[in-house]
């Protein structure tokens, strides 16, 4: 075995932090203010901290199916910039005008109808006596401030997405920290009653988060605007909206599949988080606590398959094949060997995290075994979803869309259901087996990957 083959040269690494170093840095930044953030609710009660978790496990469906219905769009982007076809990334920026519009209308409708119904799935007594009434007041209140916020965030991610594909990372990340500390700021603020601010609460969270939104969408739509040369498919982007409709039909043909497959993905982690809900309102806050710890950690995973996606999709647009597939290698190599670091490090030093929120023992105690779960699961999880991303960068939606959310509703979902409605199985063990079933998604990952079936040049 040739280490070359699993291994590139220092001006591999070079390129590959340049794009991954500030996606990570950003989302680093991100989920940690978002930790303080989930810590400062936490510190207001156990019962304001799950109803805020629940509504969040709720808008999660809302963002994935945003990241979901761009990344079609997308796919076409990074390939059309490596083709330096400009009016080409003109076309799909305004197609995710389109997909972001259809999509923020029916979740807010869907939110505004049925919001009561889907948090009260989440409420079920356990061994710790919580208030049910108390945490659906809490998270009715959080919802209706946040609902506002979201058609700020689709809008973000049409500039912020079409940015990073054409290699302006920069900018998006500067933006995400500005906003990401502005949120800070104003959640201490809101949510304590300090500098003569009333005492708001969840409700002063969610205040918090849609000025922060505001913030951010600020900086990222002027600079864009104030940059053309730099930003050339802004030029002339609202003159119109037409779009040819040979390209509508391609990212259509690509992008169905990659809408419902981020829809069906985090539909069926939300019903996985359902199934653990079983268990007690106190499961609801160990699994908060626990995820957005893991999510912290998770940064460098996650931000290595979006550094996957853009220079395999930049070489596959350029021609470049069997180069993109010897990178493609290489990256997810890197990817593991870094998230198995970053695994043990959360394995030793997450759980002290705990401490910090008001809640109580058994919650805390919950928490930092379901965290230690996730970090033994980090390899794995990197492994996966560099495969994902190496997939949809050739355009192999129906094949990401079967790889991963029909994977978690044929095994992951309904062996969760049993597990919660037919056994008596407590929450860790229950846990343990449905994260278990990633090792087969490794499996089916290696060989799809290998298989070379996504080695293609769409844009040819």
């Amino acid at each position: 075995m040739k280490t070359s083959n699993y291994f590139g040269n220092k001006r591999f690494y070079s390129r590959v932090l340049a794009i991954l170093g500030p996606i990570l840095l950003q989302n680093v930044i991100t989920n940690f203010v978002s930790l303080l953030d989930n810590i400062m609710v936490g510190r207001v009660g156990t019962e304001p901290m799950s109803g805020v978790a629940i509504v969040n496990q709720l808008l999660f469906v809302f963002n994935l199916c945003l990241f979901g219905g761009h990344a079609g769009a997308g796919i076409f982007t990074a390939q059309f910039f490596g083709k330096s076809d400009h009016e080409g990334v003109k076309h799909t920026f305004r197609v995710k005008w389109y997909i972001s519009l259809l999509v923020t209308v029916i979740a807010e409708l869907a939110l505004l109808f049925g919001g009561d119904a889907l948090i009260s799935s989440f409420l079920h007594d356990g061994e710790e006596g919580l208030d049910l009434v108390a945490t659906l007041g809490y998270a009715k209140a959080y919802l209706g401030v946040m609902m506002v916020q979201m058609p700020l965030f689709a809008l973000a991610q049409i500039y912020s997405s079409t940015l990073r594909e054409t290699g302006e990372t920069a900018l998006p990340m500067k933006a995400g920290i500005i906003a990401v500390f502005v949120n800070l700021f104003f959640n201490y603020v809101l949510i304590f009653g300090k500098l003569g601010a009333p005492r708001m609460g969840v409700v002063g969270a969610a205040v918090a988060t849609v000025i922060a939104r505001v913030a951010e969408l600020g900086i990222i739509v002027i600079w864009t605007h104030r940059h053309k040369e730099r930003c050339p498919f802004i030029r002339g982007a609202y003159r119109g909206f037409g779009v040819p409709l040979r390209l509508v039909r391609q990212i259509l043909l690509l992008g169905a599949p990659l809408l419902v497959n981020e829809m069906l993905w985090s539909s069926g982690m939300t019903m996985l988080n359902q199934c653990y809900s079983t268990r007690g309102l106190e499961v609801v806050s160990a699994v908060n606590i626990s995820s957005t710890i893991s999510n912290l950690f998770f940064c460098a995973t996650l931000a290595m398959g979006s550094t996957v996606s853009i220079m395999v999709g930049q070489l596959l647009g350029a021609g470049e094949l069997e180069r993109a597939v010897d990178e493609d290698r290489k990256l997810i190599v890197f990817s593991v060997l870094l998230s198995s670091s970053v695994g043990l490090v959360m394995g030793l030093i997450a759980p002290l995290l705990t401490g910090f929120y008001n809640t109580t023992p058994g919650v805390k105690h919950l928490a930092a075994q379901l965290i230690l779960v996730s970090a033994v699961m980090m390899p794995f999880n990197a492994l996966t979803n560099s495969a994902y991303f190496t997939l949809r960068s050739g355009g192999k939606t129906l094949i990401t869309f079967l790889f991963d959310s029909a994977f978690v509703w044929v095994l992951c979902v309904p062996l969760a259901f049993v597990l919660s409605r037919f056994t008596a199985l407590p929450i860790l063990p229950m846990y343990i087996a449905v994260q278990g079933m990633e090792l087969v998604k490794c499996v089916l990952g290696y060989l799809l990957v290998k298989s070379r079936r996504w080695v293609n040049n769409l844009v040819a």
